[in-house]
Parts: structure tokens; C-alpha cells; sequence
């Protein structure tokens, strides 16, 4: 696999770094709350891929294989939870002062990449094209874990600060109502890109 790191780095940071439900949901959390209130939702969206690369490491997807309706009727399910988030997103104010207003946490942020086609569709890819045959499925499974890890580390901070500096800048203006819902548009364009189209992660 030694051969393959640099480039499964370029396309981690590629994928990670580029609009998809996870960022936006971040973006959103950090331009509704603020940057420091959503740290919590923020860590938990960056332990949350561990969630997925781990299983898929170990056999996850001979069971794919081996159940496809299942894996299908999932990935769907996954699809319609984040047009959920989206519709959240769109209706979105960034004032933090809100009487009914109450930040997310680290829990809602773990199961955000579980739910998240791009995510699977990402760490599918990993496998699939990085790892060269025979490497052994704990060093493949540790090494994409901790590129990912490290990747997320750098870009989740900036879509969370860019939603707070967003915040400072729209909130209360008419262009904050068409913010939101260019958020939600991103993240339910990005899942059925993947789904439908077999993009990129």
C-alpha cells in the first residue's frame, strides 16, 4: 500500500474538502451557533468516519455483496436523512440567541458520515483503488483511518469558522434566507450525485 498513500492523500483531501452533507452541516452548525458551540458537533463528525472506514475495512462490503437489496435499501434510507438535514439547513437562522435554539452535540455529529453516501462512497474508493491486493486488512483498514483522521483534522475547522464568519456577515440580511437554502441545495446535490450518477466521494 506504501505506493498508494500519496495518492489516496491528494483524492482524501480532495473529497473531504469539497461541499457535501457533513460540510455543510458543519458550515450551517457554525454559522447558526458559532464557532465554539459547534465544536462538539464538529468532533463528533470527525470520529463519526471512523465509524464507517473500520467495518468496511474488516468485510463490510463482502456483506454488500452478498445482500445487495439490503445495502441498497440502506443507502437510500442513509439518502433520505440527509434531504432531512437539508430541509433543516434551509430553515436555518443564524441567531444563536433564538429562544428555541439548542446546538447539536458530539452525538449528533457521529452519526452524520454513518448516514452519509458521500462518505461510504468515499472510503469505498479507498479500498477499492488505493490498497494494493494481499496488503493485510488491519495496516490497509489503520492507514486510511489515520490519512482520513488527519485530513478531516484540517478541513472540518474551516467549513465550522466559515460558517460562524458567514454568520457575522449575513445574519439578519435578506441574503441569509438564500444562504441556507444554497446549503441545503449543496448537500442533497452532492448525495444524489453519488447515488445517481456514481461521482466521486
Amino acid at each position: 500500500m506504501s505506493l498508494a498513500i500519496t495518492s489516496f492523500a491528494i483524492f482524501a483531501a480532495s473529497q473531504v474538502g469539497t461541499p457535501g452533507p457533513a460540510n455543510m452541516a458543519m458550515l450551517a452548525t457554525g454559522a447558526r451557533f458559532g464557532f465554539r458551540a459547534a465544536l462538539p458537533f464538529m468532533l463528533g463528525v470527525l470520529f463519526g468516519k471512523q465509524l464507517i472506514i473500520w467495518p468496511i475495512g474488516f468485510g463490510l462490503m463482502e456483506l454488500a455483496q452478498a445482500v445487495p437489496l439490503l445495502f441498497h435499501t440502506l443507502k437510500w434510507a442513509s439518502a433520505a436523512y440527509i434531504c432531512w438535514l437539508a430541509w433543516k439547513i434551509a430553515n436555518l437562522r443564524l441567531n444563536p440567541n433564538a429562544p428555541d435554539a439548542r446546538t447539536p452535540g458530539f452525538l449528533a455529529g457521529l452519526i452524520v458520515h454513518p448516514l452519509n453516501p458521500k462518505a461510504w462512497a468515499l472510503i469505498t474508493a479507498g479500498f477499492t483503488n488505493f490498497v494494493d491486493p494481499g496488503t493485510p486488512a488491519l495496516a490497509a483498514t489503520a492507514t486510511i483511518a489515520a490519512m482520513l483522521f488527519a485530513v478531516q483534522a484540517i478541513f472540518h475547522p474551516i467549513w465550522t469558522f466559515s460558517g460562524d464568519r458567514i454568520a457575522a456577515t449575513l445574519a439578519g440580511t435578506p441574503a441569509e434566507t438564500y444562504l441556507m437554502c444554497t446549503l441545503a441545495a449543496l448537500t442533497v446535490a452532492s448525495v444524489f450525485f453519488v447515488l445517481l450518477l456514481g461521482g466521486g466521494a
